[in-house]
């Protein structure tokens, strides 16, 4: 969710009445002081600012186009060597379809935003559903990149979407520990976040912990049963998505609650409650339908690309430069997440602290109860119906994927502990986080040599 409080920047080129502005830099204090009487902290107002920052508007043409224009021409380029049998060394080629895979990537991700944002203006939608939305739709890319990882290596597919887990996790702490602080040593996130996010870092370090144990279980004690089933992978897939669907309910749920207590509160009228809503959509631009399509259109071809690519990595990797699946698999983690990097970077740099944050901790969520469910459940359908006898499959209770499963819990109940503290961390949190992942890859590194 791209949320930002009132410690981000505003540009407004005309003056909005005080009332709308709540929450918001510039704001009277005496209106803040009066939301603090009645219970509402303006601070932690999930206040949402959508489309191409006010900076970049006096280009014509948006940055992204430029960066999908490069990666389509390097992307034929790589097809025309391939289509014309011009051998590269394999490193060199598993490079260039790695970085040409996730710069189309990653331009994917900014297109398919610009679309729910558009569609959300034609639409009428608000402005957090708006959000919820286009940060759903931006990790399209990452599905395909898992549908076209499945059939290379379903280990692989498996430990990537775990591992990029960790890795979010890693970032999310370290850039939270560099955040400004109140006197109190604290930077609120919106109350609707934290409050649904501890809630499913807990869930996800219990499901984590149940998981692991019954693998470590299972596998230690001669049980005929080694490995998940197809079966198993489709359960455990319904119980993340169910959790999830949850959890969104609950999150734009809570989100509506709290405007619609500031509007009751400040006693605005429609006019009033239909500016501050508009706020969110300024920097939209407005287009028609077809132009929306088109724009859909290029945002998946480029996850298709995209993915095609990384998965040729993968390939030349394994097969011909005799990397070990955990290594390929850490490469590709630590360039997955690239697009939310980038925005947790811009973001930062624009003093945008809230929507770099919320970014961070929901890239955790949406890895955690989307993209492994959907890698669980891509998994079961190539065990069960394309081809069984892949070299990968069954998935084993091996060590490296008991340790992948078994250390969500540690992880997910310190971020769960410090968001139920309302604060983000300081040196020991951000030690301690580092140490916590440090450890796993290190295990990984030792122990993951030979996989299943």
């Amino acid at each position: 969710m791209k949320h930002t409080t009132s410690h981000s920047q505003s540009e407004r080129s005309e003056p909005v009445r005080p009332e709308v502005a709540a929450g918001l830099p510039g704001a009277p204090s005496a209106l803040h002081k009066y939301l603090r009487k009645t219970g509402i902290d303006p601070d932690r107002l999930s206040i949402l600012h959508l489309g191409r920052p006010p900076h970049l508007r006096k280009y014509r043409t948006p940055p992204w186009v430029i960066r999908m224009a490069v990666g389509y021409l390097l992307w034929i380029g790589l097809f025309l060597v391939d289509f014309f049998s011009i051998a590269l060394p394999h490193y060199l080629e598993a490079v260039f379809s790695l970085l040409v895979g996730l710069l189309i990537i990653q331009v994917a991700c900014q297109v398919l935003v610009t679309v729910t944002e558009r569609f959300a203006v034609r639409m009428g939608w608000t402005s957090y559903v708006a959000g919820t939305a286009s940060e759903i739709l931006s990790t399209l890319p990452e599905f395909v990149v898992i549908a076209f990882l499945v059939p290379v290596s379903p280990l692989m597919a498996f430990i990537v979407a775990m591992i990029t887990i960790y890795n979010n996790a890693l970032v999310f702490s370290i850039y939270s520990y560099f955040l400004p602080k109140d006197c109190k040593g604290k930077y609120l996130m919106p109350k609707p976040i934290t409050d649904a996010g501890t809630q499913v870092l807990i869930a996800g370090g219990a499901l984590g912990l149940v998981m692991g144990l019954v693998m470590l279980i299972l596998s230690s004690k001669g049980h005929p049963k080694h490995a998940f089933e197809a079966i198993d992978l489709a359960v455990i897939a319904f119980l993340l998505l169910a959790i999830f669907v949850v959890y969104l309910y609950k999150l734009v749920r809570d989100l509506g609650k709290e405007e619609e207590e500031v509007q009751i509160t400040l006693k605005l009228t429609n006019d009033e409650i239909a500016e501050r809503q508009q706020m969110a959509f300024k920097n939209v631009q407005r287009s028609s339908l077809s132009r929306i399509t088109l724009l859909l259109a290029l945002g998946i071809l480029g996850s298709f690309l995209g993915g095609e690519k990384v998965a040729v990595f993968a390939s030349l990797a394994i097969d011909d430069m005799g990397l070990s699946g955990i290594v390929a698999a850490m490469i590709l983690a630590g360039f997955a997440g690239m697009s939310e990097y980038v925005i947790l970077w811009t973001s930062h740099r624009k003093k945008e602290y809230g929507i770099a944050l919320a970014n961070a901790f929901g890239g955790i969520v949406q890895l955690m109860f989307l993209i492994v469910p959907f890698t669980f459940i891509a998994i079961a359908y190539y065990q069960a119906f394309v081809n069984p006898s892949h070299p990968d499959l069954p998935i084993l209770f091996s060590v490296p994927n008991i340790l992948l499963v078994i250390f969500l819990f540690p992880t997910f109940h310190v971020l769960a502990s410090l968001l139920e503290n309302d604060h983000t961390m300081d040196i020991l949190d951000t030690t301690i986080m580092v140490v916590l992942v440090a450890l796993l890859l290190l295990l990984l590194v030792v122990y993951g040599t030979v996989l299943g």
